[in-house]
C-alpha cells in the first residue's frame, strides 16, 4: 500500500513537472513570436541589410554666366573584405586588368584579415559597373563543385571628387580641395560652409558582403551644397591671364596680376595672376603659387600712387590743374636727396604737367602745401592701411603708419608713391573711386549663390563712402587723359576709338627676404572711356628683370585686355573729343593767349 502510495505521488510530481515545462516553453513561444518578434525580425534584418553614407556634392563654383570653375563629379571608392578572398593572386590577376590597375598593387590590397580594405580610391563609377559584371558573369560560370572560387567581398563606396573644368585660368582666386573634400585655399576654403553639401544614408541588402543591385533604399536624402555665382565673366578671364603670363614670360618677371573692375559696382570681371597652378593636380606645386598675390602681396604703389596726393590737393583747393610750380630734377628734404627718373633742369610745369610727366620732385612740392596730418587721412579715405572688403581670404590692409611715426623724409616719400604699402586690390579701388566720380565701393567677386532647388539669391548691395568730390574726381580724369598721350609715359595703353586715362608706376620693391630694397614694381592702371568710365584696369609686374617702367611693361597688358572688354560688352567708341590740358607754362600761356583770341573775336561778332 506503502508502495502504491508513493508511485502515484511520484508520478503526480512527472505530471506537474511536464506540466510546468510545457507552461515555459509556451511562454517561451509568446516571448518570441509575439514580444520579442520585432527584435528578432530586427536582428535578422541587420543580418540582410546594412547601411551607408551618401555623400553630397559640393556646390559649383561658376563665372556670371553659368560655366564652371569649380564642379563635383561621381565618383566610386572599390573596397574589399579580404576574409572573403580565398584565392588572392587568382583574384588579382582577374581584377587588375578591369581597373586599369597594376596586378602586383590589387593583390596586396587584397591579401590579409582587414574588413576593409580600398582597392581602388575615386574611380569612375563605369569602372564599378564593368567590375560587377565581369564578376557575375564569372561566378555564374562556375559549377556547384567550383563554388569555392566565386569571387566576392568586393563593394562601392559612393562619393564625389571635385573637376576644375577651365584648369589654371582662375586657380589663385577659386583655389582647390584637399583629399578628403575640404577647401585647401581660395574661396574652395573661405566658403567652404556654403559650398558644402549635407550627407544622406541609405540602405541595401548585403548578397556575401557586397550591395544587391537593386535593394538600395534611401533613408534620408543627400542634399548638395550652395552653388556660387562669381561676378567673373571667362571670356575677359581668359584673355587677362594670357596677356599677363605673356608678359611675365618675357619680362622675366616673378609675378604679374591684372583686375578688371566695375567701379560703379565694384564687381571684379576678371581676376589673374601668373605664375600658378593647376588646381586639378596639386601634387609638387610650390605653396607659394597657392597664394593669392592680389590681395595677399603688399608693395609700395610708386607713381601710381601720385593720384591720392592730387586728388587731396586738388579736393583741398591747395592746387588747380593749371597752377604753375618750378620743378628741379634733384629736391633735398630731410637729410635726403630726391631724383626724377630723368635728369632735366629745372621746368615750368602745371599740376597737369607734372602728373603727365610723373615727377617725384614735382609730386612732393604739391604734397608740401598739405599737412602730413591731411595727407594721411586721404590716403586712409581712399582705403590704405584696411582691408577693401572684398572678402578673400587671406586680404591685407597694407602698411600705412600713422603720422606720429613718421620722420623728416616720410611725408615727401608718401607723397610719390613710396613709405606706404598696399595690395593690387587696394591699388585697383584707388582708381576705380576716381572713375565713379569719387565714391569708394569695396570690391567683390560674388555675385550671389544658388540653393540646391537651383533658387538665385543675389549678393546685397556693396557697401560705399564718399572720397572726394564729383569735381575733383572729374579733373583728375580729364588731368590723367594726358598719361596716355605722346606727351605722357604711357602712350602704349592708348586704345583706339576711346577716350582713356591712367598712371604709370614704378617703384622700389622691398625684398622681405634680403630686408633691402631690390628690383622694381612696374604697374599701369586706367579707366576707359574715361569721359564715362564702365571698366578699371590694373596690371601689377613684380621683380622684372631689364626694362621696369611700368608704362612700358603694363601699358601694353591694359590695352590688350581693355581693348577685348569694351569691344565684347559692346561699349560704343568715345564720341567725345580729348579736353586739351597744358602741361606746362609755355602751353598754358599759349592757351590763354588763343583763349583771348576766341573771346575778342566772339564779341566782335556779336558787335557787328
Amino acid at each position: 500500500m506503502g508502495d502504491l502510495l508513493l508511485s502515484k505521488s511520484r508520478i503526480k510530481i512527472l505530471i506537474i513537472g511536464v506540466f510546468m515545462i510545457f507552461v515555459l516553453l509556451a511562454l517561451q513561444l509568446v516571448r518570441v513570436q509575439v514580444i520579442q518578434a520585432s527584435e528578432y525580425q530586427s536582428k535578422a534584418a541587420n543580418e540582410m541589410e546594412s547601411t551607408r553614407t551618401t555623400p553630397a556634392p559640393r556646390g559649383e563654383i561658376t563665372d556670371i554666366n553659368g560655366v564652371a570653375f569649380a564642379r563635383s563629379v561621381s565618383a566610386i571608392t572599390i573596397v574589399v573584405d579580404q576574409t572573403q578572398i580565398t584565392d588572392p593572386a587568382r583574384v588579382a590577376n582577374f581584377v587588375a586588368p578591369i581597373l586599369g590597375l597594376p596586378v602586383e598593387e590589387v593583390q596586396g590590397n587584397i591579401t590579409g584579415t582587414r574588413r576593409y580594405s580600398i582597392v581602388l580610391k575615386n574611380g569612375r563609377p563605369a569602372q564599378w559597373d564593368l567590375l560587377t559584371k565581369e564578376i557575375y558573369e564569372y561566378n555564374k560560370a562556375l559549377t556547384n563543385e567550383q563554388l569555392d572560387k566565386r569571387i566576392i567581398g568586393f563593394f562601392p563606396e559612393r562619393s564625389f571628387i571635385r573637376e576644375y573644368p577651365s584648369g589654371s585660368l582662375i586657380s589663385s582666386l577659386v583655389g582647390f580641395v584637399r583629399a578628403d573634400g575640404i577647401g585647401a585655399t581660395g574661396l574652395e576654403s573661405s566658403l567652404n560652409s556654403v559650398i558644402t553639401g549635407t550627407d544622406g544614408r541609405y540602405s541595401f541588402a548585403n548578397g556575401y558582403g557586397a550591395e544587391i543591385p537593386g535593394s538600395q533604399r534611401e533613408i534620408v536624402a543627400a542634399k548638395a551644397g550652395t552653388t556660387v555665382r562669381l561676378t567673373i565673366d571667362r571670356d575677359v578671364q581668359w584673355v587677362a591671364a594670357k596677356a599677363i603670363a605673356e608678359a611675365v614670360k618675357s619680362s622675366r618677371a616673378a609675378s604679374g596680376t591684372v583686375i578688371v573692375m566695375d567701379p560703379r559696382t565694384g564687381e571684379i570681371v576678371a581676376h589673374a595672376t601668373a605664375p600658378t597652378f593647376d588646381p586639378n593636380n596639386t601634387k609638387n606645386v610650390d605653396l607659394n603659387l597657392m597664394r593669392n598675390p592680389s590681395v595677399q602681396d603688399v608693395y609700395e604703389p610708386g607713381s601710381t600712387g601720385k593720384v591720392m596726393t592730387l586728388a587731396a590737393a586738388l579736393e583741398e583747393k591747395t592746387v588747380a590743374p593749371t597752377t604753375v610750380f618750378a620743378v628741379p630734377y634733384k629736391l633735398k628734404r630731410g637729410g635726403s636727396t630726391f631724383k626724377d627718373h630723368d635728369k632735366h633742369p629745372v621746368q615750368q610745369l602745371t599740376t597737369s604737367g607734372i602728373l603727365a610727366v610723373s615727377s617725384n620732385t614735382g609730386t612732393i612740392k604739391i604734397g608740401e602745401m598739405l599737412s602730413n596730418d591731411t595727407l594721411h587721412d586721404y590716403l586712409s579715405k581712399f582705403g590704405m592701411g584696411k582691408s577693401t572688403g572684398s572678402g578673400l581670404p587671406g586680404e591685407s590692409a597694407g602698411i600705412l603708419r600713422p603720422v606720429s611715426d613718421w620722420s623728416g623724409t616720410t611725408a615727401p616719400t608718401v607723397a610719390f608713391g613710396q613709405g606706404y604699402s598696399l595690395t593690387a586690390m587696394q591699388a585697383t579701388s584707388i582708381f576705380a573711386t576716381i572713375a565713379n566720380d569719387g565714391v569708394r565701393v569695396s570690391p567683390t567677386v560674388i555675385a550671389g549663390t544658388s540653393d540646391a532647388s537651383g533658387k538665385f539669391t543675389a549678393s546685397s548691395a556693396r557697401t560705399n563712402e564718399r572720397v572726394i568730390s564729383a569735381t575733383t574726381a572729374q579733373q583728375l580724369r580729364i588731368m590723367m587723359e594726358s598719361v596716355v598721350s605722346g606727351q605722357g609715359t604711357a602712350p602704349s595703353a592708348a586704345v583706339p576709338g576711346y577716350r582713356v586715362a591712367g598712371k604709370t608706376g614704378t617703384a622700389w620693391r622691398f625684398n622681405s627676404e634680403l630686408r633691402k630694397y631690390s628690383g622694381y614694381t612696374a604697374s599701369f592702371i586706367g579707366f576707359a572711356p574715361a569721359d564715362a568710365p564702365k571698366y578699371v584696369i590694373s596690371v601689377t609686374i613684380q621683380d622684372p628683370k631689364g626694362a621696369h617702367y611700368g608704362g612700358s611693361l603694363g601699358g601694353p597688358v591694359f590695352k590688350k585686355v581693355m581693348t577685348f572688354v569694351l569691344q565684347s560688352e559692346h561699349v560704343a567708341p568715345t564720341g567725345t573729343k580729348v579736353m586739351p590740358v597744358a602741361l606746362t607754362q609755355k602751353e598754358l600761356t599759349a592757351k590763354k593767349r588763343e583763349d583771348s583770341v576766341v573771346k575778342v573775336s566772339q564779341l566782335s561778332a556779336r558787335q557787328r
